[in-house]
């Protein structure tokens, strides 16, 4: 089932949420400050990319909590509102919550990536 809804996730709306990460990243690895950020970002496009099956764990410390006070205002508000806002469209039907609960995940992790650690579930 998890397949089938990453395959419906990727062709609705996954892709752009996954470009968009991609996007990001790149942008942050222009400078050689913001490759760390940029990383984190690539790995959180391959969630974007295939959510279902995934869980996300918080864990971090101190200089988690830096980098995303800084990544909160250079690109976590844009990144969690693109994602809100087709959560709320998915939301719309009944066939689509799903869907738009795994943009919500995706919102919520929009906010604060790092310290973030993504399992891949059995």
């Amino acid at each position: 089932m998890k397949t089938l809804g990453n395959i419906i996730w990727f062709l609705f709306g996954g892709i752009i949420s996954g470009l968009l990460w991609i996007l990001t990243g790149v942008l942050w690895c222009i400078t050689i400050i913001g490759i760390p950020v940029g990383v984190q970002c690539f790995k959180l496009a391959q969630l974007s990319f295939w959510p279902f099956g995934r869980t996300v764990l918080y864990e971090g410390g101190a200089m988690s909590f830096l980098i995303n006070i800084l990544w909160f205002f250079f690109g976590g508000i844009e990144m969690a509102l693109v994602n809100c806002l087709f959560g709320l469209i998915f939301c719309v039907t009944i066939v689509g919550i799903p869907f738009g609960l795994q943009f919500f995940k995706i919102a919520k992790l929009s906010l604060a990536p790092f310290g973030a650690v993504i399992v891949v579930e059995g």
